[in-house]
This record gives structure tokens, C-alpha cells and sequence, in this order.
């Protein structure tokens, strides 16, 4: 049974909102934090093999950080995570032209996408416990994007030590809908060490090229003979630096698997596991592609928990998604959205030693 506290950051007070963090606990000595603005989780805390508590994911001590803050640490991106090409799509034979906010390109929404927003709260008390839901809406034309947008993820945390995120979304006109969540992890529970040393499998038998502004080709290439073979487990260093283009773009790995067997149905996308701390990650999703993302910006000027410089090798994102660009691939799983239908998304993470 979780327990879901609310707090009020009184200093916090702007136009749009006030920014509330709510705790979540479950009986194992599991808590994650997550705040009402941009839906972000900011804390995510676990046991390690020896049963001591540490954070996991990147972010700041001061929440009101969050607000001022950049790289989406933790946030909830949308209405379409990852990148569009040029801005611009076709529903219907209907163009359309969205905010173009990295490199002549849509990235995470557009310049104030739902990371930027405050989200209304409710805490729901039910039969199979206490869930925290988060719900957000776009007006028609929120930075060009067609139709009135309502979003809503609802957090809930169990006794088996999973964080689970389902996502629902409706419009009012046919548009684009692509949501993920953006947390940074580094399962040492300190982001004075890299994440080098972890070990990581996807469950993905091929990829999705890039060009070199890290939008996908349209092609789907085979992962095999490649450093981005991590059907196995595979230590996340140990080729993150070899001569291969698409590391070369991405400055690391900045790449979308295309996940194995999708159909619809929550199963397990990839798993994350740190040697020195014996914590294991599961990341369970119904989305057909995972963004794996070893955190190419953070170049040491930014600040984070306990005064840590967070530095490139810091942390590491797994973002369930569906692909970058698909509304211009008509060989991608589509992302339209139109009136009468709901956009659902479950994804799970799941913490052991």
C-alpha cells in the first residue's frame, strides 16, 4: 500500500501555479518524489545490496531548481517527445508547422513543452491503493500543434518496488501525440561516478539511423556487428568511444531501439545493473521503441544533488517512446491522434539487487 504525502513550496508562488512535491513510499524503504510542475520526478530512492538508501536519478536538492533548471532531469516531455523534422508534419493532407526549438527542429515539445507547465494534482485513494494523478491541458495551437490536448499520467509506487507511469491523452482534432518521461539514472546513487560501469541489455534486434542532426533516415537497421548490440548485457563504457558514425553524431549513444516483438502489451524493454552497488533496473513498457541516451550535454557546469558538477558520463536515459520523426515515416508506428480515441502508455520501472 503506498503512502502519498503533499507538501507545498511556499516560496514558489508564480502566475501559473504553485510548486507542490508529493512523496510516495511503500513498505520496503522505497520512496520516489515527484513534483506538479512539468509532472517530473524529481527523487527516485532505493536499497542497495548492503540495504542502504541512496537517490538514483539526477536532479536538485532546491525543487525550485526544477523550474530554472535545463535537460529535462526527470521531467515528463510532451506533446512530442524526441524530435520532428523541421517542425513539420501532415495530418489528413493538412500541413502543419510546430515550434522548431534545436537545430531547425522540434525537440521534447517545442520551447514551453509539458516540462514547462504546473500540473493540477489529485491524490486517489482506492481498493488497490493510493495513486498520484497529474493532468495537464493543451490548448489548440500549444506551440502549432492541432487540437485541445488533455493529458493526464498517473503515478503509482508498489510494495514490489515499481514506479509505474500510465499516461492518457484525448484531443478534440487529429494531431501527434508522443510521451515520455526523461528521468537521469546513475544506479551508484551518486553522480560523482560514472555510469561506464553499467551493465546493459535492450531488448531490441535493430535501430533507428540518424543523420547528422539525430533525426532518423526512415531506415531500421540491424543492431548485430555494431556497439550498439546490447541484446545481451553488455558493459555500457566498453564502446561508447569506438569509430562508428552514429556514435560520432550522437558524441555517445543517443540512439531509438526498435523493441523486439512489439504489440501492444507491457513486457520487459531493457534492464540496467550497477556492480558496485548491486542495484538492478527493469524497464517495462508497451511503447515499441526506448531511446537510449548516455547523456552527451552535461559538461560539468551544472550543479546538481549534494553539490555534485554533473558531468557527461553522469547518468544515462532509457525514454519508452514511440520513434523520433514518425509523423514523417509512414514505415513507423503512427502517432496520430484523433477525436474520440485515447492515447495510452504504461511504463514501469522496477527496482531489486
Amino acid at each position: 500500500m503506498e503512502i502519498i504525502t503533499k507538501h507545498i513550496e511556499h516560496k514558489a508562488f508564480f502566475s501559473t501555479g504553485s510548486l507542490d512535491s508529493f512523496d510516495l513510499k511503500n513498505q520496503n524503504g522505497m520512496s520516489v518524489t515527484i513534483l506538479n510542475y512539468g509532472a517530473t520526478i524529481a527523487k527516485i530512492e532505493v536499497p542497495d545490496r548492503n540495504g542502504e538508501i541512496g537517490d538514483v536519478i539526477l536532479g536538485h536538492d532546491n525543487l525550485l531548481n526544477f523550474i530554472s533548471g535545463r535537460y529535462y532531469l526527470g521531467a515528463t516531455v510532451g506533446r512530442y517527445a524526441n524530435r520532428i523534422k523541421g517542425g513539420h508534419f501532415t495530418i489528413d493532407e493538412e500541413k502543419f508547422q510546430v515550434s522548431v526549438n534545436k537545430s531547425g527542429n522540434l525537440l521534447h515539445g517545442g520551447f514551453e513543452g509539458f516540462d514547462k507547465k504546473f500540473w493540477l494534482s489529485r491524490i486517489i485513494q482506492s481498493s488497490t491503493g493510493t495513486v498520484l494523478e497529474l493532468s495537464h491541458t493543451s490548448p489548440d495551437g500549444d506551440e502549432g500543434f492541432p487540437g485541445t490536448m488533455a493529458v493526464k499520467v498517473i503515478y503509482s509506487l508498489t510494495d514490489k518496488n515499481e514506479l509505474k507511469m500510465n499516461y492518457f491523452a484525448t484531443s478534440d482534432k487529429p494531431t501527434v501525440v508522443n510521451l515520455t518521461n526523461h528521468s537521469y539514472f546513475n544506479l551508484t546513487g551518486s553522480a560523482s561516478n560514472t555510469i561506464l560501469h553499467h551493465v546493459l541489455k535492450i531488448n531490441a534486434d535493430e535501430f533507428t539511423p540518424t543523420d547528422s542532426f539525430s533525426i532518423p533516415t526512415g531506415d531500421i537497421k540491424n543492431v548485430a556487428g555494431t556497439p550498439l548490440d546490447f541484446r545481451t548485457p553488455s558493459i555500457v563504457g566498453k564502446y561508447i568511444n569506438v569509430d562508428y558514425e552514429q556514435l560520432e553524431i550522437a558524441k555517445g549513444y543517443d540512439q531509438n531501439f526498435v523493441l523486439n516483438n512489439f504489440n501492444g502489451e507491457v513486457k520487459e524493454a531493457a534492464n540496467l545493473y550497477d556492480p558496485l552497488s548491486g542495484r538492478f533496473m527493469e524497464v517495462l513498457t508497451d511503447q515499441p521503441g526506448i531511446q537510449f541516451y548516455s547523456r552527451v550535454y552535461l559538461d560539468g557546469t551544472l550543479t546538481g544533488k549534494g553539490g555534485i558538477k554533473y558531468k557527461k558520463r553522469s547518468a544515462l536515459c532509457l525514454e519508452c517512446q514511440h520513434f523520433p520523426n514518425s509523423p514523417n515515416e509512414n514505415n513507423f508506428p503512427s502517432v496520430i491522434l484523433r477525436p474520440g480515441e485515447i492515447y495510452r502508455q504504461t511504463t514501469i520501472y522496477k527496482f531489486s539487487t
